[in-house]
């Protein structure tokens, strides 16, 4: 006969590990703290080992905690594909919360052939450059532009969340192909009108530092947004600096050129981040959009080695 498998007790445990609090373990499952206490203890018992580490109000998992914990998450895991997967016939509901310009140069042209790869999934987007925080369900994933701050794992997010870095861009000097002739070395952007970003990570001093030139003083048009820079360099008004990732649909078309490949350094960098609350991580859509979204730009993820990013919380 099978041993007897602690469901309950597993599940308090694993409320707790994930919030990091017995009082928000017993908020999230619909329990009184000394209940989840005293799940937990009775698990203990059973195990004959100490799980958590107790200060005050304050609590930090044992190497045995650990161990456990990596194998329960899994589990509970595996139970959530398993169910989502018998299940599959309904509609797979995520709500995502992205970066406007990756949304709109990188995401929507690619929606059809997302929602086409991951039958049943329907997604919910909305775009602005604030950081949600994933209270009340708002939102299931945050596609981010630049590396969240240490403060997005505070205490707003007691869940932890995972951080993953959306591979490397490359930043270079883009133009409508009537410029092109006149910008054959940096120096030649000089006498360019150069398009203004003023939210982005790299711009134009970065770019000119990387080829051994100082900047001219900002002169051109000025844009709080990749995808009006792009747009507006694809309509002759200038020279823009701005990611090959956002505007390949305008390279691919021939409305903007690349006037210095090949002949001066870019700038590669990280420019975009998904980040999503750890317990989301087995649910069926996010397994569908992970999936295809690290296909997609061609990365290496296994579901198993994401790892959360998280504060102590009480």
């Amino acid at each position: 006969m099978a041993p007897h498998l602690p469901l309950s007790a597993l599940r308090a445990f694993e409320a707790a590990t994930r919030t990091g609090s017995f009082r928000l373990a017993a908020d999230d499952l619909g329990l009184t703290p000394s209940a989840v206490s005293h799940a937990i203890r009775g698990l203990e018992r059973d195990l004959g080992t100490v799980l958590f580490e107790r200060e005050g109000r304050s609590i930090r998992l044992t190497p045995e905690g650990q161990t456990l914990m990596r194998h329960v998450e899994r589990g509970f895991g595996e139970l959530q594909l398993g169910i989502g997967s018998v299940a599959a016939r309904r509609p797979q509901l995520l709500k995502l919360h992205s970066a406007p310009s990756f949304a709109a140069q990188w995401l929507v042209p690619r929606l059809m052939r997302l929602l086409q790869e991951c039958e049943g999934l329907e997604l919910r987007i909305a775009a602005s450059t604030e950081y949600t925080r994933f209270l009340a369900d708002e939102f299931d994933a945050d596609i981010v532009y630049g590396a969240p701050p240490p403060e997005y794992y505070g205490s707003a997010n007691h869940q932890g969340v995972i951080v993953l870095p959306l591979g490397t861009e490359i930043v270079t000097p883009l133009c409508a192909p009537s410029l092109a002739p006149t910008i054959r070395s940096a120096r030649d952007l000089f006498a360019q009108t150069l398009i203004q970003s003023d939210t982005k990570r790299v711009r134009w001093p970065a770019w000119f530092a990387a080829n051994g030139l100082a900047a001219p003083a900002p002169g051109g048009p000025r844009f709080d947004r990749s995808f009006i820079s792009i747009s507006a360099a694809a309509d002759g008004l200038g020279v823009a600096l701005e990611s090959t990732r956002l505007a390949e649909r305008e390279i691919a078309s021939g409305r903007l050129v690349r006037p210095l490949a090949g002949i001066c350094e870019d700038v590669v960098y990280t420019g975009h981040w998904l980040v999503f609350p750890r317990a989301k991580r087995y649910a069926r859509s996010m397994v569908l959009f992970l999936g295809w979204l690290t296909k997609e730009l061609g990365l290496d993820v296994k579901l198993d080695d994401l790892r959360a990013e998280q504060t102590e919380n009480t």
